[in-house]
C-alpha cells in the first residue's frame, strides 16, 4: 500500500548522513519510523525544494511525505563527485535506506521526473512501487526544436514559458540581491546536474521499457518548454506508462492546477496502483 491513513501535515527538516560522504537535507511530513516502510519521495525541479512544498503538505494527509533538497539548491553543500542526475538517484535510493522506505511512490517534477525515471532503473531491490512524472524531463526529444533550452533565453521568458496563468509567473524586479544570487546558484546546480545536453540523457528513453511498475505522466497542457507531445512519448516509453493532460497549466501543474494533478494521482492510486483497494 502506498497511501495511507492521514499523517501529521507540518513540516520538519532535518540532515541525513548517508554515509558515502554525502549529506541530504529534508523536508518531512509525518515520521519515517511510524510509516512501515511506506511513504511518498517527492523530487524538485530547477525551480527549488519550495516549487513542491505545497503539493507534498497536501499529500502528507495521507501518507508519509518526504522532499529532498538536491544537493547545491538553497545553498546546501555538494561534493565535487556528485554530478549527475545518475548520482542523484543513486543517492536518494540510499536515502530511502536511511529511512527505512521499501514501498515508495516517487513523484518528481522537471529534473525531479528525470531523477525518478533514473531511479527506477537502479532499483533493483523494488523499493520504487510506483511514479507520478509531473512535465518531466529526461528523455530525448523527438526534434531539436521540441524541448526549449532555456539556458539561452532570459527569466522573464522563461517564466512566460512555463505558466499559463500569469499571476503564477515571479515578479523578477521584485526579488532582493540574495534572492537573485540564490535562483542563480541553483540555475548553476541545475546545469551541472543536466549535463552537456541540459534536457535528457541521450540513451534513457531506450530503457525505460524495463521499468515495470505503474508510471503516470501528468502534463500541463500549456507547457512552452516541453509540450504534451514529449509527454505522450514520455508515458509511451515505459511498460505501464499512463498519461494524463491537466488543462490551464504548463510546466508546474501542481502550482497552477492542485487540485486537477491531486485528482488525477487519487485516480491513478485507485484504478492503477491498488485497484482492489489493499
Amino acid at each position: 500500500m502506498i497511501l495511507m491513513a492521514a499523517t501529521q501535515s507540518t513540516s520538519t527538516s532535518r540532515t541525513i548522513d548517508l554515509g558515502t560522504g554525502l549529506k541530504v537535507t529534508i523536508s518531512e511530513h509525518g515520521d519515517a519510523s511510524e510509516a512501515k516502510g511506506t511513504g511518498i519521495l517527492i523530487l524538485h525541479g530547477g525551480a527549488g525544494p519550495q516549487s513542491v512544498a505545497g503539493l507534498a503538505a497536501a499529500l502528507s494527509e495521507h501518507a508519509y511525505v518526504v522532499t529532498p533538497v538536491h544537493p547545491g539548491f538553497n545553498g546546501t553543500p555538494r561534493p565535487g563527485w556528485l554530478d549527475s542526475v545518475a548520482d542523484l538517484a543513486d543517492a536518494y535510493l540510499d536515502l530511502l535506506d536511511e529511512l527505512g522506505l521499501n514501498a515508495v511512490m516517487v513523484i518528481g517534477n522537471s529534473l525531479g521526473g528525470w531523477i525518478a525515471s533514473e531511479m527506477a532503473l537502479r532499483d533493483i531491490q523494488g523499493k520504487v512501487k510506483s511514479m507520478v512524472l509531473l512535465n518531466a524531463l529526461g528523455i530525448r526529444p523527438d526534434s531539436a526544436t521540441q524541448i526549449t533550452d532555456t539556458r539561452i533565453i532570459p527569466p522573464a521568458a522563461i517564466g512566460r514559458l512555463a505558466f499559463a496563468n500569469p499571476a503564477f509567473r515571479p515578479n523578477l524586479a521584485a526579488l532582493s540581491e540574495e534572492q537573485r544570487a540564490g535562483m542563480a546558484a541553483n540555475q548553476q546546480a541545475l546545469q551541472l546536474y543536466a549535463g552537456e545536453e541540459f534536457t535528457f540523457t541521450p540513451k534513457l528513453r531506450r530503457r525505460l521499457h524495463r521499468v515495470t511498475v505503474p508510471v503516470l505522466v501528468a502534463w500541463g497542457e500549456e507547457d512552452g518548454i516541453a509540450p504534451p507531445d514529449y509527454g505522450r512519448s514520455y508515458a509511451a516509453s515505459f511498460a505501464n506508462g499512463h498519461f494524463k493532460a491537466i488543462a490551464d497549466a504548463g510546466h508546474f501543474p501542481h502550482i497552477e492546477q492542485p487540485g486537477a494533478v491531486l485528482g488525477a494521482i487519487g485516480d491513478f492510486v485507485d484504478t492503477v496502483v491498488r485497484p482492489d483497494g489493499d
